[in-house]
């Protein structure tokens, strides 16, 4: 009698122990999470100078808009002075967002020597459109928050098929690329294109 009392002790811890293994799941793990990488609101004496250096690429996309690539120069070369003096020791973020901004930046400064050194105003545009780009990823970086900044797309930028993007502070469109006095439209293209996107960090 004592055998099968001790068997079936047995068996009850088997089972009891079978079901905690197989079916009784236990808390999930902890993810250790990487901490977010912060920005505050920025500086008055960083958002000056950044405004400063939009208004030279401001400059720079209205002289292409003109045909004019005497002033577009003028705007690049000054475009480029401009990031160059920066004051990211104003920028109140992490220094690993810092460390980006910088890194952007001194993209954006090697886009506008690039951009000095086309002849024709084709290259300049290609040149002004990978400007944009990197100009477009700083703003995001650094979350600019001085203006509302609009990022436009022209569908037919380069050979009528392929697509450009430039920046502006208004929300009307009116295009870098196919300009006022374009050899096939003239100025009857100058609308075309789309808002791509807004940048309202300032919210």
């Amino acid at each position: 009698m004592k055998k099968w009392v001790l068997l079936s002790i047995v068996i009850i811890v088997a089972a009891s122990l079978a079901y905690l293994y197989f079916f009784k799941k236990g808390p999930a793990p902890v993810e250790n999470k990487e901490p977010a990488l912060h920005i505050a609101k920025n500086s008055g004496p960083f958002n000056t100078a950044f405004a400063g250096m939009m208004d030279e690429y401001y400059s720079l996309k209205d002289a292409l808009v003109e045909w004019d690539t005497v002033k577009a120069t003028r705007a690049a070369y000054a475009l480029g002075q401009k990031v160059d003096s920066l004051p990211f020791g104003e920028l109140k973020a992490d220094s690993a967002i810092v460390l980006t901004a910088k890194s952007m930046a001194a993209s954006v400064g090697s886009e506008t020597k690039g951009f000095l050194g086309e002849a024709g105003i084709e290259e300049k545009r290609r040149s002004f459109n990978m400007l944009t780009d990197e100009l477009y990823t700083l703003i995001n970086t650094v979350r600019y928050d001085g203006q509302k900044i609009y990022h436009d797309r022209c569908p037919m930028a380069f050979n009528d098929s392929e697509e450009g993007y430039w920046l502006t502070n208004d929300p009307k469109i009116i295009n870098p690329y196919l300009g006022k006095k374009h050899p096939k439209y003239k100025d009857k293209m100058i609308g075309c294109g789309e808002i791509n996107d807004s940048l309202n960090f300032a919210k």
